[in-house]
């Protein structure tokens, strides 16, 4: 009796085994669509979206990068628009199927709400371009229970760039991708094969991005209050276009600021030139200077640019001031042609320069007087023709000698005539170098200037470009 009952249940149990191998085996046969296969395997009786993939550990996903676009609203922007496919592939044991299908994959796209997902989102300074949800998506699953999960996201990055050598600065945008329910200890990320960098579509496209790196990292191990999170991260770096500002910005400043270099090789009284050139050039470059600088990013620290435009304005306003200073001088009335204030006697003030001509300099204005009063009261009084002719034979221009035998400070001295005479008063000659014309004093600063700013502007430029690593 009792081996009657073990029996029978075997037989039973073997025909329901049967029957459900050809069930399945109904479900899987050729002429099958995806959406009825896929119904079948998303059945509630046998598949909960609520609960990991069935897997040995932790669960893998491989996660890889492909970019599309890369997007920046002008030159001197912070913000980088990224647009890429993100596709996270996993293994799920409970959605394998029959290889009696002849689906390599199944398309699961309107089944994506009942399949289990990764909960995965980005860590970034920015914002989703497209909704959060993503609305262009893939949801493949493969025979042996593999599912390829391809979703399209445009990002707007807020990218860090270091604004002090602006814009020879490289701006770095990050993000990271994380978990955001499970932890390490269940999801694990990892960069598929192991992509050093991302990919990049063969049809990808730029406007005013310039990547020139790329690195796709595990996140750095930081304390976090969350827990122990499974994170990967991007970090693109761009370049900015230096032909664009070399040709807008630098190459223009170069020439404003040596076309007002010009004017120290025109004449130094030709004012409407020089002044025509000074005050356009000055203009033209506040001009160009205030358009540009109106697009810059606004900071308050010193930038390149900064340095750029007050050097330059410097350089522009001291060939300015140079011409004014040139002008000055040169219209300065030379000492022969001094006018003299109310109560200063003309012939005190004129006489050393007229003795200088006959090889007498006074020292000072005293021994002027002093010399006036000698002369007055040496001079001849009338008589006749005879005596008149023999006294100035004997006392005349040759009696004025200076005294070799004086020493000391300048000042009058007495001397010994050539005839035996008694002392007379005689001076010390003092050769004094007589004052350079103003002309050539305007016409010397020009030559000085010549050489010395376009020396100097040399040496910034250099110094500028090298400080702020413009050809690196």
């Amino acid at each position: 009796m009792g081996w009657s009952c073990v029996v029978a249940c075997a037989v039973a149990f073997f025909l329901m085994l049967n029957k459900v191998s050809a069930l399945t085996s109904d479900i899987f046969a050729a002429g099958k669509s995806d959406k009825e296969i896929l119904d079948n395997l998303l059945k509630n009786s046998r598949y909960d979206k609520r609960l990991l993939p069935p897997v040995d550990g932790v669960l893998t996903v491989n996660v890889s990068v492909l970019l599309l676009s890369l997007a920046s609203p002008d030159e001197s922007s912070l913000k980088y628009e990224v647009e890429f496919l993100l596709q996270q592939q996993w293994y799920d044991p409970r959605l394998r199927y029959s290889n009696q299908s002849h689906y390599d994959f199944l398309n699961a796209i309107h089944h994506h709400e009942d399949i289990w997902l990764p909960d995965t989102y980005f860590i970034m300074h920015g914002d989703f371009k497209d909704p959060i949800i993503p609305m262009h998506f893939a949801l493949r699953i493969y025979r042996n229970g593999t599912i390829n999960y391809l979703m399209r996201r445009h990002l707007i990055l807020s990218c860090q760039g270091r604004l002090n050598i602006f814009p020879f600065d490289d701006p770095l945008c990050s993000f990271a991708l994380e978990s955001i329910s499970y932890e390490q200890s269940a999801i694990t990320y990892v960069w598929k094969n192991d992509e050093d960098t991302l990919r990049k579509s063969p049809s990808l496209t730029t406007l005013n991005a310039y990547l020139i790196q790329n690195q796709t990292i595990p996140c750095p191990i930081k304390a976090s209050w969350r827990g122990n999170y499974s994170c990967l991260k991007v970090d693109l770096i761009f370049t900015r276009d230096r032909a664009f500002y070399f040709t807008t910005v630098f190459i223009p400043g170069i020439i404003l600021v040596t076309s007002s270099f010009i004017t120290f090789w025109l004449e130094w009284n030709a004012v409407p030139a020089r002044s025509m050139i000074g005050v356009t050039t000055m203009l033209n470059f506040f001009t160009t200077s205030n358009g540009f600088r109106s697009t810059l990013p606004v900071v308050s620290n010193l930038t390149a640019m900064n340095v750029w435009d007050g050097v330059c304005m410097c350089f522009i306003y001291a060939s300015l001031l140079e011409f004014v200073c040139v002008n000055y001088v040169g219209r300065k009335r030379p000492l022969h042609n001094v006018v003299y204030r109310p109560g200063e006697n003309p012939v005190t003030q004129r006489l050393p320069a007229v003795l200088s001509r006959i090889g007498i300099i006074l020292a000072s204005p005293l021994e002027a007087m002093a010399f006036l009063h000698w002369a007055k009261s040496e001079t001849p009084q009338p008589e006749p023709s005879g005596a008149g002719d023999k006294k100035r034979d004997s006392t005349g221009a040759a009696d004025l000698v200076t005294c070799t035998a004086c020493t000391g400070a300048p000042g009058p001295c007495t001397h010994t005539t050539n005839n035996g005479g008694v002392s007379e008063p005689c001076f010390v000659q003092v050769r004094k170098k007589e004052p350079p014309h103003p002309i050539r004093v305007a016409k010397t600063i020009d030559v000085i200037a010549r050489i010395t700013f376009p020396t100097a502007y040399a040496v910034f430029l250099i110094f500028f470009f090298i400080h702020y690593k413009a050809f690196s």
